[in-house]
Formats: structure tokens, sequence, C-alpha cells
């Protein structure tokens, strides 16, 4: 089966893109997303129903949206990374000392099981489903200690 990609992707490309600024929430990762959809169509052109393909772009749009969050979780980037890249690079006594520090206040008052959360997830790449089973806590509740410290290793980072 011959597709016109070029007719499919002037007429349903705005849908698409709508769809993947709206899981994405960022302009680029939107353009790109919605690129991957329509190779993914000409990957397999047999799936493709030409009465109606706005419902398989939709879908696939979904599904190529959600993967990228997907990996995001499992490696995400973290806010505060040029405090983290300081802390992690620190390699003389005085540079450990200070990592030492910062990572006391950023832990001091948290109980060891949000520094294990912490490690899980931001190291170990779990997502928060696999965090919560771990540790015992509801996945709201590994949200709300992940996004605690990030506002707290924020704060150090501008007091930096």
């Amino acid at each position: 089966m011959s597709i016109d990609t070029a007719a499919l992707y002037q007429r349903y490309g705005p849908m698409v893109l709508r769809r993947c600024r709206r899981l994405l929430g960022d302009e680029e990762a939107a353009r790109d997303a919605m690129q991957d959809t329509f190779v993914r169509l000409l990957d397999a052109p047999d799936r493709l129903d030409e009465a109606a393909p706005s419902s398989l772009l939709w879908t696939t749009a979904t599904r190529v949206c959600l993967n990228r969050l997907r990996s995001q979780r499992r490696r995400p980037e973290v806010q505060g990374g040029d405090l983290l890249l300081r802390l992690a690079t620190a390699d003389d006594l005085e540079g450990e000392s200070a990592a030492r520090a910062v990572l006391q206040r950023l832990f001091g008052r948290e109980p060891e099981s949000t520094r294990t959360i912490a490690v899980l997830h931001l190291l170990d790449g779990m997502t928060h489903e696999e965090v919560a089973e771990l540790v015992g806590l509801s996945v709201s509740g590994v949200r709300k200690r992940l996004r605690t410290l990030r506002e707290r290793l924020l704060a150090l980072e501008v007091a930096a």
C-alpha cells in the first residue's frame, strides 16, 4: 500500500502536534514526537485505515509521548543539576567536606526512607510506583518526598 505521507502530514500534523504538546508540555519535545509518529506510520503502512487515519495517528502520538515520559521518569533530569554536579565532582578534601555539609543539610531532617527513595528513583531510575512498593509508601507519598527534596535542593543551590 502506498501512503501519501505528505498529505497526511499536512492534514493531520496540527492535530498530532496538539496532542503531543498536551502530553509532553514542551514545544521541542512535542515536535520531535510528532515526527516520530509519522515515521512509525511509514514503518507500518498496513495498519493505516485510509478512511479514518486520524484515530491511528492519535493513538500512535499518544503512545510515542507516553513512552517518552516513561523514559524521562527512568532517567530524570534533576533540577538543581549544577549543585549536584559540584557535589559529585568534589575531589579535594575541602570540596568533599563541603559536599558532606550540603548533603547533611538536604537530608538532615529527613527520615532514612527519604534517602532510600532518592537513590532508588534518581540514581537507579525506578518509577514512583516501583519505589513506593519497595519502601511501603503510597505513590503520592513518594512524589511528595521527592518534590520536597527538589525544593530544598533548589533552595540550597540559590544559597550556594
